[in-house]
């Protein structure tokens, strides 16, 4: 079911901190929905990693993130803030993706200023387009939406090759330029973040990547210093792996689940989860005598 933009635009407005986690498949969201967050997030680094078992490093297309931003948008009662990379290409690229992802049902597009290939924020090798060219790519971002509550959020990559003072300044231009949300992508320190809060009206994004480049804070920190969204991209996926590692290393030990110290979520409870309690009520209706 698709969510209601302007909702989540008047959200916004309202005080505290809104705490958007990653979901990365379909599992995911379908728990992550059931907890009554003000937004999720779809995480480029996990859905890449879950659908295409590959790194997030501008190889995933256009065709593969927008039909994951339809499945989980469609099925999704939570907001969904959806990955959008650099817009995949040029101009044109970017307007056929900001119209792509409103119609597949996401509330906001997240879209950077890196050069393609990009690279997943907080690992080496980022490089940075020209900010001039960024501008115009949020100028056409910002035309081509249908609704004004389908919100553009613009992030800069340049901090960690360009320094933070360069990341400022393109995101002042970005704000400029019309984006709704901002996002100084990995700021190294708690002053720097403080810097960040403290220079943009505009709501800002922090990005909470357990053992990555910028300090993970807690919800009253953020809010405290000045940013109004958390997500939370890649700690679901971290705990997953960590799951299924222990669950596959026992097997390889022991042969055998019996006696496993790793907690497991309940079938039963999994299974309403997927949706089997409708399943069974269509086959209770429809029963053939």
């Amino acid at each position: 079911m698709k969510t209601n933009p302007a909702a989540f635009r008047e959200r916004l407005r309202h005080p505290g901190l809104i705490v958007a986690p990653g979901v990365f498949d379909m599992v995911s969201l379908r728990l992550a929905d059931t907890f009554g967050f003000d937004a999720l997030y779809m995480t480029g680094y996990g859905t890449v990693a879950s659908h295409m078992g590959l790194p997030d490093a501008g190889l995933a297309t256009y065709t593969d993130m927008v039909g994951r931003v339809t499945a989980m948008a469609g099925m999704a009662r939570t907001p969904l803030i959806a990955d959008g990379d650099t817009g995949y290409g040029g101009l044109l690229n970017m307007r056929h993706t900001v119209r792509g992802y409103e119609a597949a049902g996401a509330v906001a597009i997240q879209l950077e200023d890196q050069e393609f290939p990009k690279k997943c924020g907080h690992t080496p090798g980022r490089r940075v387009i020209p900010m001039q060219d960024m501008v115009r790519k949020i100028q056409v971002a910002v035309d081509a939406r249908s609704s004004p509550d389908f919100l553009i959020i613009a992030r800069t990559d340049a901090r960690t090759t360009l320094g933070l003072d360069e990341a400022l300044r393109r995101a002042e231009a970005y704000a400029k330029a019309g984006a709704d949300i901002l996002f100084v992508e990995s700021p190294e320190s708690e002053e720097e973040m403080r810097r960040i809060g403290q220079r943009f009206d505009l709501p800002l994004v922090a990005n909470m990547v357990e053992k990555g480049r910028t300090p993970v804070l807690t919800r009253d920190e953020l809010a405290a210093i000045g940013y109004k969204i958390a997500i939370f991209p890649v700690t679901a996926l971290l705990a997953s792996v960590q799951a299924m590692t222990q669950v596959y290393q026992q097997f390889k030990d022991t042969g055998s689940s019996a006696n496993s110290s790793t907690a497991l979520y309940d079938f039963g409870d999994l299974t309403k989860l997927m949706g089997f309690e409708d399943v069974w009520a269509f086959e209770k209706r429809y029963a053939e005598d």
